[in-house]
């Protein structure tokens, strides 16, 4: 029995199929069934049932395939840990991000930090929080970018910043003379809002204290602030965004930003991973990157974290 064949099988159980998991594990399909084959003689069972679309565990396969991932985690660990005594800065590293930092967060830090580090071959990924945590604990991702805090204890959580709440209201709305946006001065009848799924999207009902019958007149379904800022342009409400998308408008629309009065409504942004992590000189050198880029981009004293609960 060796990693190898461990890795082959647990690869053909994700995939469900024998080409698919030999793409991934860069072997040749009759490689990697040889291998599997061979592990299934040395233990004396089948693992997989081969007639079935896609491939699936047999009841035994199904235990076999817990102990092989244990197995495996462990001997990566062996190498993080040798890594990380060493400080080594280096090596594959998966990172996943929710959709509403990763447009503005991403450009400002990655370009540097490959710069500085480029002994890292970092893998990123555009995720909800929710697979960010459950592929944490899975052990596909080291570590992910989300807003924080969430509550779970298995989870832990390096802050890198805290980004304000803006309000985009554009002409023709009645709240756009104003100089600085209330929270009272919000109307879920007037105020879009991300789909569900997006943690931002609970932020701002959060922070409203609104329920879902309290909602717009018509249905919308958009992960994108693009969508609702054109939306609120046409004159059909208004949005809120976070801080630093706003930085990414243009100068006619910046003219229709509008901030809260301090404290202002803030989302805390961390490094979240989980708890038995090892690659910890990677995950330090991207908060200290990302924190040392981000300290002169937002210039709030006083602000109000908004927990991101769920609605």
């Amino acid at each position: 029995m060796t990693l190898t064949q461990l890795n082959y099988m647990t690869a053909v159980a994700e995939f469900g199929n024998f080409t698919l998991a030999a793409e991934k594990c860069f072997v040749t399909q009759p490689t990697l069934s040889m291998q599997v084959q061979k592990l299934e003689e040395e233990l004396g069972v089948k693992i997989f049932n081969r007639s079935t679309k896609p491939i699936l565990l047999t009841d035994i396969g199904e235990k076999i395939l817990v102990q092989a991932k244990k197995i495996t985690e462990e001997a990566i660990r062996m190498q993080d840990i040798v890594s990380t005594e060493k400080g080594f800065i280096g090596g594959e590293f998966k990172l996943g991000i929710i959709p509403t930092v990763m447009p503005t967060l991403l450009p400002m830090f990655l370009n540097t930090f490959i710069k500085k580090h480029a002994k890292v071959d970092l893998k990123i990924e555009e995720l909800t929080t929710q697979n960010i945590t459950r592929l944490l604990e899975e052990g596909h991702l080291d570590a992910g970018i989300a807003a924080t805090p969430l509550g779970l204890d298995h989870i832990l959580e390096l802050p890198l910043y805290h980004e304000p709440f803006i309000g985009y209201i554009p002409e023709g709305n009645p709240l756009h003379s104003i100089e600085q946006i209330e929270i009272d001065d919000l109307s879920m009848t007037d105020l879009l809002v991300l789909e569900d799924g997006h943690c931002f999207r609970n932020h701002v009902l959060n922070l409203c204290q609104l329920s879902k019958t309290d909602s717009n007149p018509f249905d919308l379904k958009s992960g994108s602030f693009e969508t609702l800022i054109n939306l609120a342009e046409e004159g059909l409400g208004m949005t809120l965004l976070p801080f630093l998308h706003g930085n990414t408008l243009t100068e006619s629309k910046k003219n229709n930003i509008k901030y809260f009065p301090e404290p202002a409504p803030a989302r805390e942004v961390s490094l979240i991973y989980y708890k038995s992590q090892l690659k910890l000189p990677i995950i330090n050198a991207l908060r200290s990157t990302i924190s040392s880029i981000i300290r002169g981009a937002i210039k709030f004293e006083n602000i109000k974290i908004i927990t991101p609960k769920k609605i």
